[in-house]
């Protein structure tokens, strides 16, 4: 269960930390390992509180120099792409106290191990829905209309005259929007495409959702009614032993030859040589993919070069206001549990 004190939050003052973890910070400035370079409001913010220790290569550390720079740490401020397991602690020591994720999902993190070791661990939800949610559209517009194809038509100097039968794309007015994972994300998405595009919504969701059945005339269903029904597929759903590789080759071939799927969750949801495999034979129109497994995505995989298949590098909370805000979350929990505090967003 993931608590998020967002009205309540602030950092602890001196008054209200325990005896013995005022002792602790009265001894010296506690050391923190960032394993990326995030944007400043973060840093700054940690700067005031610890001895921080940021990996600016623009390549993750390896994981001997993560080993290396977790040594004697009090908290870790992690992406997605540092795996956080118990050689890790341990290489951290007695000393940590938190680790403190910069993403929504905490897949990297071995939380059953964190738990065991009473180490705490955040995440950074709810403020990169809105900018997820854009991006999910974006792609959905972008395999619809066949930006790819078009753009390269450009730069690769082939655009040489109107045509009418060029590149003709699918419409969205009126169409089916199927939503797997009907969440935070998934339910501002299908409030944009609903209501920009009226598209009809199905869905499925782990619960019953009748507050989104009435706002949106939506229709939670299984989730091969979803695939038989939908023109428009935007998958939204968290990567669990449950969920992995649950688009594979027979989930394509119940979808419809005119279908186009977008992915803005986890790469492992998705089988993606069965993609592959279902937009080059024809058996769906297209695919927009945020997310990819592993990231980034070889280049000579066969969904790289697909000209109905757009790929982004994972920029769905790529804004100014999301990454901040991420930034500050993340920061404000390493604080939270370095000081023995509840952590704003606390998964465990």
């Amino acid at each position: 269960m993931i608590e998020c004190y967002y009205a309540r939050f602030r950092v602890p003052s001196e008054g209200e930390l325990t005896p013995s973890t005022k002792g602790f910070v009265a001894m010296s400035r506690p050391k923190v390992f960032v394993t990326r370079e995030i944007p400043a409001v973060g840093l700054n913010l940690l700067s005031e509180h610890f001895s921080v220790d940021v990996w600016t290569n623009r390549m993750p550390p390896s994981r001997a120099e993560l080993l290396q720079r977790s040594a004697g740490t009090s908290g870790l401020l992690t992406l997605l792409s540092d795996t956080v397991d118990g050689e890790v602690m341990d290489a951290a020591g007695e000393s940590l106290r938190v680790i403190s994720n910069f993403a929504v999902g905490y897949n990297n993190i071995d939380v059953a191990e964190a738990k065991s070791r009473n180490i705490r661990v955040g995440n950074t939800p709810d403020v990169l829905t809105d900018a997820t949610a854009d991006i999910a559209v974006g792609l959905v517009l972008a395999a619809a209309r066949r930006f790819k194809e078009a753009a390269a038509e450009v730069t690769d100097g082939l655009w040489e005259t109107w045509e009418p039968t060029g590149l003709i794309g699918a419409d969205l007015c009126g169409r089916t929007l199927g939503i797997v994972g009907m969440g935070r994300i998934g339910l501002a998405t299908a409030r944009r495409l609903a209501g920009g595009w009226g598209m009809r919504v199905v869905y499925t969701a782990r619960s019953s959702k009748p507050e989104v059945d009435i706002e949106l005339g939506a229709t939670q269903v299984d989730f091969d009614t979803l695939l038989a029904e939908s023109d428009f597929v935007s998958i939204h759903t968290d990567l669990n032993p449950q969920t992995v590789s649950m688009f594979d080759a027979a989930a394509f071939a119940k979808m419809k030859p005119t279908s186009v799927i977008v992915n803005t969750s986890r790469g492992g949801v998705i089988d993606q040589d069965a993609l592959a495999s279902a937009l080059q034979s024809g058996q769906i129109r297209a695919a927009g993919l945020d997310v990819t497994s592993p990231e980034p995505l070889p280049a000579t995989h066969p969904l790289v070069g697909l000209p109905n298949c757009i790929i982004l590098p994972h920029i769905g909370s790529a804004t100014d206001e999301s990454r901040d805000a991420m930034a500050r979350i993340a920061a404000e929990n390493l604080i939270a549990g370095v000081n023995g505090m509840p952590l704003r967003c606390q998964v465990v």
